[in-house]
């Protein structure tokens, strides 16, 4: 059966009064749509006398009469054809007795001028009824009509109207596990799984720790990066503890209306109290949380301010939410308000990291489960490929590799789908229609080749995968690497990756003799991590162990003088300049391998780790990841090798069967 839906009944009203509006609105309407013609008394007799009426009617009450006209004679009394004046055209005339009217038609049938019919009529009685109708029927269709508008555009998906815009717009799961999510559909997160794991048996089994003495938490705040999988991990625990989830984001608080943010907070707790135990969830909670200004002066905005305080009273206030635990995510928690943050609102931060290299591979292993894969697909080396991916990437990654099989008409997703599927992502799409002139593409493939020369001979730069010239995005080239994961970064790490990208550009230097803008997103990169180890690391040779890091977003002023802003802009400087000249040595000395690795990058557009190990041999430092990358790329190779005989000996076959 359809839904109730309460406009329904509004637009019945409303069509019922037009209707009848327009059906017993007066009596003028009831009147036949025909031409009328007014005419003195005089007329009016020597109408009659000439024979011209069919009939007469009186109005005892208005005293008006209307003579109505034989059809032979419409044209010589109206000047109109018949066509032109309607079904019943009449003379309207007023007279001011009804007996001498009566006395002259009765000596004028006598003299048989007049054979038709004298009746008379009166006014209806709902004059005053059907005038006050008249009158107040356009305010009601006007008042309905905007009462219409206000409950869809304010009321809308709670299910209130106007009266009730201060009713919170939470969505209620009146048993978590009605989401179909637990802790087995999230993938990776074990530490942040542990710790939330505790919320959900104090819900389970509450008597296990009140014997002790402890309280249950009142709050948990999920803190990470976009995409790891908070709201996810919130639904989990909904799942797990089986008890009323209330879902609803920060956003929901804000309204046009002044002090509906606050009532909205209110009415949240009401209703969770109603349900205790209970879960709520508010999702992006920095879009009402943010830190409160503390000079109101320079643009507080006082209802997003009363809407936070109305949540912090209602978390820990004055009176008690027993059985209330309120779960929050957000990736800015540096802008979060400190009051909300202390314990009593929020007794945990929970951490929601960037998976590693082994949590990336269960995200992998969940989201290849309704992949038709190729057997050629490992996930360990996905899981590699993959550094720095959250959740939600890797999920593009597979859903990308899933369409470009498709594209391909392929039955299966093979490795190197997915291998397109993280280019298309990390670079962009491949523009393979881009124009580009001879002298361009060996430029490009100068400043490619100095970034892959720059990182085969530098201890700690990242190892190379490959090298492409292949315009993808906004980039015309890119040399694709495998980070290492590091927990800690070296000073001589972040300066060989300073230097490997650096390399482009010194490579146009000395063998175009010229530079170029292609080294942009080089220098931007390399300036940003330098001011980062000077600044925040206390790399500095002049400013050693010193960190200016300041985390007060309404603090106008640089935690450092002028003094200091000139130093760090000298040794930033200094290190880039250093690297640089360091770029052009190690080219200089491999120049020769470098313009064979130009040429071949040319010619075939794109190279990998063993095309620049048969140029310069292997690589001076090899790191686990570089070893696990050769195994990789040797067993890649062998394979088209073998695949290629299969294809000749088919071949060959095929030839001496002719």
């Amino acid at each position: 059966m359809p839904r109730f839906n309460m406009n329904w009944i509004y637009i019945i009203a409303i069509a019922t009064l037009a209707f009848f509006y327009f059906t017993h609105g007066g009596s003028d309407i009831q009147q036949p749509r025909s031409s009328q013609q007014e005419a003195s008394y005089d007329v009016f007799k020597a109408r009659v006398d000439s024979g011209y009426a069919s009939k007469v009617v009186i109005n005892k009450d208005s005293k008006i009469l209307k003579m109505y006209v034989k059809p032979e004679y419409i044209r010589e009394v109206f000047n109109r054809a018949p066509s032109e004046v309607g079904n019943e055209p009449y003379l309207s005339v007023e007279i001011g007795s009804i007996d001498k009217v009566e006395s002259f038609l009765e000596d004028a049938r006598k003299r048989e001028c007049f054979t038709g019919s004298l009746t008379y009529e009166h006014d209806e009685g709902s004059g005053i009824l059907g005038s006050l109708f008249s009158l107040l029927f356009p305010m009601i269709l006007f008042i309905g009509l905007w009462l219409l508008i206000m409950r869809r555009g304010m009321g809308g998906a709670a299910g209130g109207g106007i009266f009730s815009v201060g009713k919170s717009k939470a969505k209620m799961y009146e048993k978590g596990g009605d989401l179909g999510i637990t802790f087995k559909d999230v993938a990776g997160q074990a530490g942040a799984k542990q710790e939330i794991q505790e919320i959900v048996d104090f819900l389970k089994n509450p008597q296990k720790y009140t014997d002790l003495g402890g309280k249950i938490p009142k709050g948990a705040l999920l803190v990470g990066p976009p995409g790891t999988g908070k709201t996810l991990l919130a639904k989990a625990v909904a799942g797990e503890a089986g008890v009323p989830f209330f879902s609803m984001s920060g956003s929901d608080f804000v309204e046009m209306f002044v002090g509906v943010g606050a009532s909205r907070v209110r009415d949240l707790f009401a209703q969770a109290k109603a349900k205790s135990p209970c879960i709520i969830f508010i999702d992006e909670i920095d879009a009402v949380g943010r830190a409160r200004s503390k000079n109101p002066a320079m643009g507080g905005n006082d209802e997003r301010e009363n809407t936070l305080n109305a949540l912090l009273t209602e978390m820990d206030g004055f009176g008690t939410n027993s059985g209330i635990i309120i779960l929050a995510a957000t990736n800015r928690v540096d802008m979060l308000d400190s009051a909300l943050l202390r314990a009593g609102r929020f007794d945990r931060q929970i951490n929601v990291d960037l998976p590693d290299l082994n949590e990336r591979k269960e995200v992998f292993m969940v989201h290849l489960k309704p992949l038709k894969l190729d057997p050629s697909v490992d996930v360990d080396f996905l899981a590699r490929q993959t550094p720095g991916f959250s959740g939600a990437d890797i999920a593009n990654v597979c859903n990308e590799a899933a369409l470009i099989a498709a594209r391909h008409n392929s039955h299966t997703v093979g490795k190197q789908d997915f291998l397109d599927a993280v280019d298309r992502i990390i670079g962009g799409l491949e523009k393979k229609t881009k124009i580009m002139t001879t002298a361009e593409k060996r430029s490009i493939a100068i400043h490619e080749a100095g970034h892959a020369t720059i990182s085969w001979f530098t201890e700690f730069a990242n190892p190379l995968v490959k090298v492409s010239i292949v315009p993808r995005g906004r980039a015309l080239g890119a040399a694709w690497y495998l980070p290492e994961e590091r927990v800690l970064q070296t000073k001589e790490a972040m300066l060989d990756e300073m230097c490997s990208l650096l390399g482009g550009r010194a490579a146009e230097e000395l063998f175009i003799g010229t530079i170029s803008t292609g080294a942009m997103n080089d220098l931007e990169r390399t300036t940003k991590q330098a001011y980062g180890m000077i600044a925040f690391a206390g790399m500095s040779e002049r400013l050693p162990n010193i960190c200016y890091y300041n985390n007060n977003e309404y603090q106008f002023q640089r935690p450092y003088s002028e003094t200091t802003a000139k130093v760090m802009d000298d040794e930033v400087l200094r290190i880039i300049n250093e690297q640089y000249e360091r770029a052009k040595k190690i080219l200089q000395e491999h120049k020769e391998g470098h313009a064979q690795l130009a040429q071949l990058l040319v010619e075939r557009e794109v190279i990998f780790a063993d095309d620049v190990e048969k140029i310069f041999g292997k690589r001076p430092w090899m790191s686990r990841s570089e070893e696990l990358l050769e195994a990789q790329m040797r067993a890649e190779a062998e394979r088209m090798a073998a695949e290629r005989e299969k294809e000749l000996a088919a071949k060959d076959t095929e030839e001496r069967g002719e």
